[in-house]
């Protein structure tokens, strides 16, 4: 997508100038919060078309900003930046409903990469190649062509990342699908999410959203020794 708007919030003032160098460079509009208070009040007003997280700022925590835009109904993909090579850090921040996570220190055609990515997964590829009828099982309806999913009627907020996994389950019911797979399908080559616990924690959160008992699934499987599959 052109001129995408990307809000980077991070309270060093050097990092977030090579930052806005970068992707401005690339043809990107970019704002610019120096804490978690000023990134939820320019999401709200801007409402920008990926948000670049650092985790650890001077009021609140990007963790803390992850969960209340989240809790605030928005969608747009969110990359958190985090200074450590923990899982930790990587879970909580997924499990709060981050799309994805870049570790410090980074280069900064990682960073170009990764934003183009999800940027491309978010607004580009599934809109564009998922036309078609809408999809329903139990009381759930997912509209591919829409980007928009309820339970009895009901919108579910589903992050980027999330509709992609629904979408890709979906569209292979009674099959078991490694966590390979679902990596390759949803996140991509080019992403560095490389281990199983990422899709395990978005399965989780994709069954808090869809399943009546999420402790025991009856739509979103767990294959033991492979991965998920999606019973109809």
């Amino acid at each position: 997508m052109s001129a995408a708007r990307i809000l980077i919030v991070e309270d060093e003032r050097a990092v977030a100038r090579g930052l806005e160098y970068a992707l401005t460079s690339e043809g990107f509009q970019v704002l610019w919060a120096k804490t978690g208070q000023q990134a939820l009040e320019m999401t709200r007003r801007e409402n920008p078309d990926l948000i670049l997280l650092d985790i650890r700022l001077p009021d609140i925590s990007g963790f803390d900003v992850c969960r209340q835009l989240r809790g605030a109904g928005h969608r747009q993909p969110i990359l958190m930046l985090t200074a450590r090579d923990e899982e930790v850090d990587k879970v909580l921040g997924l499990e709060l409903g981050a799309d994805d996570y870049i570790v410090k220190p980074y280069s900064l055609r990682e960073v170009i990469s990764r934003i183009r990515a999800q940027l491309r997964r978010a607004y580009g590829e599934l809109s564009g190649a998922a036309r078609g009828h809408k999809l329903q099982f139990g009381d759930i309806e997912v509209d591919p062509e829409r980007l928009v999913a309820s339970k009895a009627g009901r919108p579910l907020d589903l992050t980027p990342t999330e509709f992609r996994l629904l979408h890709y389950l979906l569209s292979h019911p009674d099959r078991p699908l490694t966590r390979d797979q679902i990596i390759e399908a949803v996140w991509g080559y080019d992403s560095e999410v490389d281990y199983d616990r990422t899709v395990d924690v978005h399965m989780h959160r994709l069954r808090q959203k869809l399943e009546d008992d999420p402790a025991n699934p009856r739509y979103f499987i767990t294959v033991r020794g492979v991965g998920y599959k999606f019973q109809p």
